[in-house]
């Protein structure tokens, strides 16, 4: 699997690229969900952290709505819904070249304490 993220200076959506070789085989000759599930989790997780929220996911939800053929190139945007004091929420899609929605997802992240990275 690669991935390369990137970011449109005037927008807070992370974008990528994603590309699924035969190491992430599930069913035979598609991608397997758990590795897009891994991600679009990474890209919401990296939405947070580019907007400047120290996050870990509490919860995520995937929708699958295709079956994803192995070695091809996919899209992937994620973006901040909303925000209820340390409780990020926030939508990611991931696409094929047509422009066809392969998966969606949802999260719950959670913004971590000042002190969770204190040394003891």
């Amino acid at each position: 699997m690669r991935i390369a993220y990137f970011r449109r200076p005037e927008t807070p959506v992370l974008h990528a690229r994603a590309w699924f070789g035969r190491e992430t085989q599930g069913p035979p000759g598609h991608v397997h969900g758990g590795a897009m599930a891994a991600v679009l989790d990474e890209a919401m997780g990296g939405a947070c952290w580019m907007n400047g929220h120290r996050t870990v996911a509490a919860k995520i939800s995937v929708s699958f709505l295709e079956m994803l053929k192995l070695e091809t190139e996919t899209t992937v945007e994620a973006a901040i819904e909303r925000t209820d004091g340390r409780k990020i929420y926030l939508r990611a899609k991931m696409s094929d070249g047509r422009g066809t929605t392969i998966a969606e997802a949802d999260g719950l992240f959670i913004v971590l304490k000042d002190d969770t990275f204190k040394k003891p």
